[in-house]
């Protein structure tokens, strides 16, 4: 069983449902020339996706075309089903740092023909993850300065306060659908600036105050 962890409160817990948000930041759906959803776009990621710090994203065979995407990650703390939007932060117990890797050319692939696109999101080692900073730690996490680069260079630097759907929206969203449970993780969506690594690129995301994981490519 994959876990993540609140280092500072010594907690651990085992990884559940990993719900990810698509279309979630307005400049990113315009680089990628998608519609803005009237609702929010789910999909998932399987907990064997996960992979920590200094460990290595292994791109597929199948693909040729892997982006990486940096997120604000939301570690769910305690049981919820149908949570109203205003108590909704209260079922935060941490935030962390993620990468949602995705094989764009698969995805564009199967969305062409109307297909589920799982297996662009959620193969071995596409969820990167830190550990996770508590979540009185974070004043505002509608504020959080969100930054990757690849080999030096940056590339994503964006602010959660560009959400589209924020926080509490999400897990309010979420959980009319599916019972929140202790150590399931909500990713928020991505800025723009989105692009391809390969083999041999270092990536380093960054969400200040939250974390910073440095993650190869093999």
């Amino acid at each position: 069983m994959k876990t993540v962890k609140i280092p500072s409160q010594n907690k651990t817990y085992t990884i559940g449902k990993i719900v990810c948000l698509a279309r979630n930041y307005a400049d990113h759906i315009k680089e990628l020339g998608n519609e803005t959803p009237a609702a929010p776009v789910l999909f998932m990621k399987p907990a064997t996706s996960v992979i920590g710090d200094g460990e290595a994203v292994r791109i597929p065979s199948y693909s040729t075309e892997c982006h990486y995407e940096v997120e604000l990650a939301v570690l769910i703390g305690s049981e919820g089903r149908n949570v109203p939007v205003e108590t909704a932060l209260q079922y935060v117990a941490g935030y962390g740092v993620a990468i949602d890797m995705t094989l764009r050319d698969v995805q564009n692939h199967l969305k062409g023909k109307g297909l589920p696109w799982e297996i662009a999101k959620g193969f071995d080692t596409a969820c990167p993850l830190s550990d996770f900073v508590p979540a009185e730690a974070i004043a505002d996490p509608h504020a959080l300065t969100l930054k990757l680069a690849v080999n030096g260079e940056e590339r994503q630097n964006g602010c959660s306060s560009d959400m589209i759907n924020t926080i509490p929206r999400i897990i309010a969203h979420v959980s009319s659908i599916f019972t929140l449970e202790p150590g399931d993780i909500l990713l928020t969506g991505t800025p723009s600036g989105v692009g391809a690594v390969v083999a041999g690129d270092v990536m380093t995301a960054e969400i200040v105050s939250v974390g910073r994981i440095t993650i190869p490519v093999a």
